[in-house]
């Protein structure tokens, strides 16, 4: 670039006359007396108060149900019921574009939902839906032939039986496995990176990024 030309256009800058409207100082006058103690009180009263007490009522039943040894029974119900309030105010609220926003709705419905299955604990109940139920049978107790005054559990599940039992067991285990993978995989979003590769081979660039986006990924949920 010219020297002369950039001489030039730092005197035409340095000579530059800035004006500021009124509003601006009334905006920044506001904003400082924000900041004085009756103003917090204010805030603390009016907005803070109230809002602690719905978060308070909101979380009832997982503060009720709080227990420090319980691990994920104690810490998904908190994140449940956050990202429930969260979907649908941003679904009702949210100011994003409706393709992306509702991908992400989706993303944390769905989230919520693993984490329900988790707090429940009902993986054997889904294997069931899809295998059939574990075939349960009264207890029988017989007296043990060596060891007069003993009882033993008697074993009346024929061998078909506790063939099916074991693959409804073994597809519940799989299907919390599958389930707990998929959780963190939406709560830890895409990779970005992998982005400009799909954008470089995209032929509707245009629209690149909302055929790439699946709405995954705990840090891009706000509105």
């Amino acid at each position: 670039m010219h020297l002369g030309r950039v001489y030039g256009n730092l005197v035409n800058y340095k000579n530059m006359e800035v004006k500021f409207a009124d509003s601006f100082f009334d905006s920044f006058e506001r904003m400082v007396n924000r900041e004085k103690w009756y103003w917090k009180t204010w805030d603390f009263l009016r907005y803070d108060m109230p809002r602690f007490f719905r978060n308070l009522w909101m979380f009832r039943k997982d503060l009720y149900n709080y227990r420090w040894y319980s691990g994920q029974h104690a810490v998904l119900p908190f994140m449940k019921t956050a990202l429930m309030d969260m979907a649908s105010k941003i679904d009702e609220r949210g100011m994003e574009v409706e393709k992306s926003k509702d991908k992400k709705v989706a993303k944390m419905y769905r989230a919520a939902f693993i984490m329900e299955r988790f707090i429940e604990d009902d993986f054997i109940e889904i294997a069931e839906q899809e295998l059939g139920e574990i075939v349960h049978r009264k207890f029988e107790f017989e007296d043990v032939p060596d060891k007069p005054g003993f009882c033993q559990l008697v074993d009346n599940e024929t061998p078909a039986e506790k063939e099916h039992n074991s693959k409804v067991f073994k597809r519940a285990r799989e299907i919390e496995s599958q389930m707990w993978k998929e959780l963190w995989t939406i709560l830890e979003g895409q990779n970005h990176s992998h982005f400009e590769v799909f954008l470089d081979k995209s032929k509707d660039k245009k629209n690149a990024w909302d055929n790439w986006f699946d709405g995954s990924g705990l840090r891009g949920w706000w509105d």
